[in-house]
């Protein structure tokens, strides 16, 4: 019997699982990629497996298509394993659907086996070490990467990349796995987020198939953990993690984990797993220095086919610091205004289009700022924050200018040793730790650093 309510009931369940899937997109994408692409895509509805989207212009459907639609594939199948294709149109186009299935692009994907299928579904294909810069700040990682992709044995188990948001260390990972695949297509892999091992876990102890999940994770050739630190405070999925760890170094099978911070500095994980951690190679992300930021905007421009004045690509290489997300995000938009307005875009133009991601890169606290801030307050040097003196009264700001840039920027601790007189990473945590001990019992101080830290994020 035909049924209207099941039909609308249908309706608002795609709808609702459309708006889940846009916040985990504005999360993957970060906020300035998702306002330009995403926010623009209106869901219609699903048809005989297929979701249908439209977006205001043709170059839009097919930009979507192409960069974004496996991954809004991906996180729709992981809600409904039987959608088999995404399709998007534009506004109000009057075609029939068989002139626009021949006139629009459809990612089209079959359904193959689900090895196969997991592989494909979790990993960007633009991310491959072809497509990433090499820098000072990253080339460590990033040889270390393509020895563990191209190795037929385990050169260094585990390999743990940490490093700030948006530096790259997802590329890497993606970067590795295709390398596998490209060298030996039948190598069992398997990319995941921290936070999707964990839903794994808990749904297997739901239905009670707990083994099935421990076949699943501990029989990989490469097991690679995104953002291992969302496993913090966790107990029984850390519990999961340290035994399936175990299980895959002893059968010396590869494992690729990233953070946010290293091993060591992973408050509040399992000692013997941060032990763990630490035992392979440890390699860091630093921030982008500007040199490489010219890179990787040259590249990107050159990939994007536009013509972007030298005046613009050194203000973007000046301005857009914090990570290489949004510097991606602000030439996207550069590239979609020349492409949809057809219009040559002139520096006044650039700083207009990006004035959101402008300010925004502008608030953000540096280190500089901070040693600046802390020198003012306790009546010292700016020299001082660099200088080798260690009298209490210079070391003790010092430590707490140490102790303010890690918790305001996104600074790995070897990048604030560098700052501070060209420190090492252990000065900077014992720094942190002496600070934190202080303020427990030291009312003054505790009231200092309050006034330091809202003045700085003011």
């Amino acid at each position: 019997m035909f049924n209207m309510k099941n039909i609308k009931n249908n309706i608002e369940s795609d709808e609702i699982m459309w708006s889940s899937i846009k916040l985990q997109l504005k999360d993957i994408y970060g906020d300035a990629e998702y306002s330009n692409w995403l926010k623009l895509l209106t869901f219609n509805k699903v048809e005989k497996e297929i979701i249908i989207f439209y977006a205001p212009t043709k170059f839009m459907c097919d930009w979507i298509l192409s960069h974004y639609g496996k991954k809004i594939l991906s996180l729709w199948r992981e809600k409904s394993i039987s959608i088999k294709d995404i399709s998007v149109f534009v506004y109000n186009d009057k075609k029939t659907n068989k002139e626009q299935d021949e006139n629009y692009k459809s990612f089209n994907k079959t359904i193959p086996n689900p090895k196969t299928d997991d592989f494909e579904n979790n990993l960007d294909p633009r991310f491959t070490f072809k497509d990433f810069v090499v820098g000072k700040s990253n080339e460590l990682a990033f040889s270390a990467c393509e020895r563990v992709a191209n190795s037929k044995d385990v050169p260094f188990n585990p390999l743990f990349l940490y490093g700030g948001v948006g530096l790259g260390k997802t590329h890497l990972m993606h970067a590795i796995a295709w390398q596998k695949k490209k060298l030996n297509p039948k190598f069992e892999i398997l990319y995941l987020s921290a936070e999707k091992f964990m839903y794994e876990f808990i749904k297997a102890i739901r239905v009670k198939n707990t083994v099935a999940f421990k076949d699943q994770y501990r029989s990989v050739n490469l097991l690679m953990i995104d953002d291992v630190q969302f496993i913090i405070g966790k107990e029984s999925t850390q519990e999961e993690f340290f035994h399936t760890f175990n299980a895959l170094t002893d059968k010396n099978r590869q494992m690729v984990i990233s953070a946010d911070k290293s091993p060591s500095d992973l408050e509040g994980l399992e000692e013997r797993l941060r032990s763990r951690l630490g035992s392979g190679l440890v390699a860091d992300i630093h921030p982008t220095t500007y040199e490489l930021r010219l890179s990787i905007i040259e590249a990107k421009i050159k990939k994007y086919n536009i013509d972007l004045s030298k005046d613009i690509i050194e203000f973007l290489a000046h301005k857009i610091t914090t990570n290489v997300r949004e510097l991606e995000g602000a030439l996207t938009r550069l590239a979609a205004h020349v492409t949809l307005v057809g219009r040559t875009v002139n520096l006044e133009i650039a700083e207009d289009l990006l004035q959101d991601l402008l300010r925004a890169s502008d608030r953000r606290t540096t280190i500089d700022q901070i040693q600046k801030k802390v020198a003012e307050h306790f009546n010292v040097k700016m020299s001082d924050m660099h200088s080798a003196r260690r009298s209490r009264t210079i070391a003790r700001p010092r430590q707490i200018a140490m102790f303010l840039a890690k918790n305001l920027t996104t600074r790995s601790l070897p990048e604030i040793g560098r700052k501070f007189g060209g420190r090492d990473h252990t000065t900077v945590i014992h720094a942190i730790k002496k600070v934190k001990e202080l303020v427990k019992n030291d009312s003054s101080l505790s009231e200092d650093i309050e006034i330091l830290t809202r003045s700085l994020q003011s």
